[in-house]
């Protein structure tokens, strides 16, 4: 996993990124995820006025990015802003809880072993904007992070079954951890913000405010914890009523009900455990197959984190959580 930090403008530290990247003979446009197409291209171009209206300064960052690595504008934008309509391989596993001694969001990216030396944790400080600190298997685009009040998002990813131009996934995500403070203010944005893809968002703030949001192009359903519960949790398939429909059931979700169910049933029966070791007990699948892949199908767990919030401590494994040790990261500052 590649540890990256992002300072100053959003135009600056993507020149920078794009920069270094080529001093280093790496350009992104080499990299076999690099997918440009006619189709893309014209949905990338849809999505422009959008990001131009709700978040000018991530174009900035793309235009930097492209800038300092001589990659089309055009190229490098429709990359990014289709990012998450057209593909289906990340697959991950979240869950939050909320006790008065713990606020925690704990989550499992699983996704292709032969990127995995791709995947990136960034620190982000930019001009105007929260900072956080962020995991992704992209760039520029975040997903999972919690930013510096204390909010922390995570994403799980669902099969696009219809798209339409706006912010996708991971885009949804990095807006939230630089524009928000608290789950409230999540909401409202989810709300107003033009959604292209389909997914799930786990979001929980300092106050102990937990929810899932399920969403695509056409709904956002706000999931509360249910009566006498504490936890929420989410996986790579919707449940609310409204948004079942959009399932596709010819996918492969790499076992995305088991999954869900064994966080459920851990988080359902266990709640004199909830902890910080609670939640990485889950994710190692000490309670049921949550991570124990087989990596000569080409997948697995490639990070597991647990944001602490409140004990404002963040715990990461690059790797599968089940084979190698959570460590803290402690370069991140909190208020």
């Amino acid at each position: 996993m590649y540890h990256s930090r992002f300072k100053n403008s959003h135009y600056k530290a993507g020149y920078h990124y794009g920069q270094m990247l080529l001093k280093n003979n790496k350009r992104i446009d080499k990299n076999q995820t690099f997918v440009i197409s006619e189709e893309r291209k014209a949905f990338a171009k849809k999505c422009l006025p959008y990001y131009q209206e709700f978040y000018p300064e991530i174009l900035e960052e793309i235009k930097g990015i492209a800038e300092g690595q001589n990659i089309s504008y055009e190229d490098m934008y429709t990359f990014l802003l289709s990012m998450y309509c057209f593909e289906f391989n990340n697959k991950c596993t979240c869950f939050a809880f909320s006790t008065e001694n713990e606020i925690i969001l704990g989550r499992n990216s699983d996704f292709l072993v032969a990127l995995e030396q791709l995947y990136m944790n960034c620190l982000y400080s930019l001009d105007d904007v929260y900072a956080f600190n962020g995991n992704t298997t992209a760039f520029i685009e975040m997903e999972d992070g919690v930013n510096e009040y204390g909010l922390a998002v995570g994403l799980t990813f669902v099969y696009p079954y219809i798209i339409q131009p706006g912010l996708n996934a991971g885009m949804l995500v990095r807006y939230l951890l630089e524009k928000c403070q608290t789950t409230d203010e999540a909401i409202v944005c989810l709300k107003r913000l033009p959604i292209a893809s389909s997914q799930t968002l786990t979001i929980a703030d300092k106050q102990g405010h937990i929810i899932i949001v399920e969403c695509n192009c056409e709904h956002v359903i706000v999931i509360d914890p249910n009566e006498n519960e504490n936890f929420v949790v989410t996986t790579n398939h919707f449940r609310s009523q409204q948004l079942k429909k959009y399932i596709n059931m010819n996918i492969d979700d790499w076992k995305s009900h088991i999954r869900y169910d064994v966080a459920y049933h851990a988080l359902k029966n266990n709640s004199q455990l909830y902890s910080l070791e609670f939640a990485k007990d889950i994710l190692t699948g000490k309670y049921g197959f949550m991570c124990q892949y087989d990596r000569k199908t080409g997948a697995d767990t490639v990070w597991s984190v647990v944001y602490d919030i409140k004990n404002k401590k963040i715990w990461r494994v690059e790797g599968n959580p089940s084979r190698k040790e959570y460590k803290e990261d402690q370069r991140f500052k909190w208020r």
